[in-house]
């Protein structure tokens, strides 16, 4: 295993913590579980930091495409002004929801829902929207969903059909604490929900500009800088075709076989490193599991 005090761990840790954050202590308390257990589909997804980015893009696209979300993303969170630190606190976010322990998790939950009943608005066509609006909470949960795990199975290790559809499933417990009871919980659910939903999805400049913002950004550690705009046209090639034709992401967002082989590399490698300190290793430790354990199967 990494060596917790080595530049690897700081590098990995440090694109789950926002400055000046919370700070979440993912081993304690000893033997109480998360919302997701340790032989989860989901614990093995979200432990990969390269497809975690990689299916947060591609997620965020199929929000974006989407004129309620986007104007409620868009008009009402930090993104456009601070989006390095708005990308943290979601990925810590989400390693809380799958790793965390349940009270902390449930905790975390109720302060978004509670933030979101804040949240409301028109789009620029009139349509009103809120937040906590279950199709909308459903909307996104599903993306999130489908973005992560089309990520891992891309470019981290191949899933099987049964695995696919366990992964979506696994999410139901959580998606109800924030309140999308009707997210899918399973492939052909998802793509039943794309389908109902592609006709209210839109072209706008608001998803060229996010993945302009994604690639200024300097998001990943400098090492792995020079991936960054891979790793965002690897978040294209995953999103539906039919999504892509919607928003305009057109040949020019290909991913080249050279990058889509580094990708892979790079999504490979990642799966097979556990790091100390970083949330997964850190529940595997607080479930008296190995720290590797995740690494290992």
């Amino acid at each position: 295993m990494a060596d917790g005090g080595g530049r690897i761990a700081e590098l990995v840790q440090g694109l789950y913590q926002p400055e000046g954050g919370p700070r979440v202590d993912f081993r304690q308390p000893a033997g109480e579980p998360a919302l997701a257990a340790p032989e989860s589909v989901s614990w093995r997804v979200f432990k990969n930091p390269v497809s975690l980015f990689v299916g947060g893009v591609a997620a965020v696209i199929l929000e974006l495409a989407e004129p309620r979300v986007r104007s409620g993303v868009w008009e009402h969170s930090s993104f456009r002004r601070d989006p390095l630190t708005r990308l943290k606190r979601t990925g810590l976010a989400a390693m809380v929801t799958v790793y965390g322990p349940r009270s902390a998790a449930q905790k975390m939950i109720a302060g978004v829902v509670r933030m979101h009943d804040k949240v409301a608005g028109d789009t620029p066509a009139g349509a009103a929207y809120r937040a906590n609006d279950v199709a909308l909470l459903d909307w996104v949960q599903a993306t999130a969903s489908y973005g992560f795990m089309e990520a891992y199975h891309a470019y981290a290790r191949p899933l099987s059909d049964a695995d696919r559809d366990r992964f979506y499933a696994e999410a139901a417990p959580a998606a109800a604490l924030y309140g999308a009871v009707g997210a899918p919980a399973s492939v052909a659910a998802w793509e039943a929900q794309l389908a109902a939903m592609l006709p209210t999805l839109e072209r706008h400049e608001i998803v060229f500009e996010f993945l302009d913002l994604m690639r200024k950004t300097a998001i990943l550690p400098a090492p792995l800088r020079g991936l960054q705009g891979a790793l965002i046209r690897a978040a294209v090639a995953i999103t539906p075709v039919a999504v892509r034709e919607v928003v305009g992401l057109g040949r020019a967002w290909d991913l080249g076989p050279v990058e889509r082989r580094l990708v892979k590399l790079a999504g490979a490698a990642a799966d097979r490193l556990p790091v100390q300190g970083t949330p997964a290793v850190e529940a595997c430790l607080r479930m008296g599991l190995a720290g590797d354990y995740l690494y290992r199967r």
